[in-house]
């Protein structure tokens, strides 16, 4: 049984990593984004290919040209190789706008999948290697401002730069 919950409890620190991924990419959060990836971890976007330390600049500078972002990862799936290795994958969908001439919002919707290696070191679970693989995209036209539709107002916030005053690190 002391073997089932540890695997219990790894997989749930995995999950935990993959919610950071994508939260901390959307609230331009450095440090968080940072600590999902072992410095040394082998990294492949296509249009990047090199080590997680010199990746995460490139990723948060890709981020902060977009006026809005938002990640959700699902459907994790993890097989445990050993006690402090494991292969993951899960499907992501991220959705990129940015300010048009007019004043609206329009960009992108991608589908995709997040192919993960993954090593435990002194107790904690991080990402050793990432593939991402692009299935599909999907334009996104007239978007939410950032101010709330006076008939549906629900709130928004832009998030321009790191430290939002909304943003609880967690």
């Amino acid at each position: 049984m002391d073997a089932v919950l540890q695997r219990l409890v790894d997989r749930q620190a995995i999950d935990d990593v993959i919610a950071r991924y994508a939260r901390t990419l959307d609230w331009l959060d450095d440090a968080g984004q940072a600590s999902c990836y072992w410095p040394d971890a082998d990294i492949d976007y296509g249009f990047f290919k090199g080590k997680a330390a010199d990746f995460l600049p490139v990723v948060m500078e890709i981020e902060r040209r977009s006026d809005r972002r938002w990640h959700m990862l699902s459907g994790l799936i993890v097989k445990f190789l050993s006690p402090c290795s494991a292969s993951s994958e899960c499907y992501g969908i991220f959705a990129g706008a940015n300010r048009q001439g007019d004043g609206t919002l329009c960009g992108n919707l991608y589908g995709g999948r997040y192919l993960d290696e993954w090593e435990k070191r002194d107790g904690e679970w991080r990402i050793s290697a990432r593939t991402y693989l692009v299935d599909w995209h999907q334009p996104l036209e007239n978007q939410p401002a950032f101010t709330p539709d006076p008939i549906f107002p629900l709130p928004t916030a832009q998030i321009a730069q790191s430290g939002h005053p909304l943003y609880r690190p967690m």
